[in-house]
């Protein structure tokens, strides 16, 4: 049987989302993490070699927490993400073994070359292409 949420709590200032849970866990999940451990589609990829490495998210906000049903919250970042659904079962699990993940993803920035601060990561420039007229 998977955890309920009993409660939870949004800290703007300290960006984090606190979660309760049935059985008494209590996660403060940072809006970053969140972010970068979307489960939605466009972060995760539809499989294992698609996931999108999530760059420049340091100082994303989390703006809205809309209830899905009993089993899930959508968030919504001040970035304009908000398709990841973020069931029970997935935030505790993003409790449990934030630390573990949180290594991972920064081991994966590094060998990417790539950084959590937002000007670091510019979005690519469109190549100009010659037009036929």
């Amino acid at each position: 049987m998977t955890e309920q949420a009993t409660e939870i709590t949004l800290h703007q200032k300290s960006r984090l989302l606190e979660v309760t849970f049935s059985d008494d866990a209590n996660f403060k999940l940072p809006f970053e993490f969140l972010r970068v451990y979307s489960p939605s589609a466009e972060v995760r990829g539809h499989s294992s070699d698609q996931k999108v490495l999530q760059t420049g998210k340091k100082e994303v906000n989390l703006t809205g927490i809309e209830p899905v049903g009993t089993y899930a919250v959508k968030l919504v970042f001040d970035d304009g993400h908000d398709t990841g659904l973020y069931s029970w079962e997935y935030l505790y699990e993003l409790g449990k073994y934030q630390d573990a993940m949180w290594h991972d993803y920064l081991q994966k920035l590094e060998e990417a070359g790539a950084s959590r601060e937002p000007s670091a990561n510019p979005p690519p420039t469109p190549t100009p292409r010659a037009c036929g007229h």
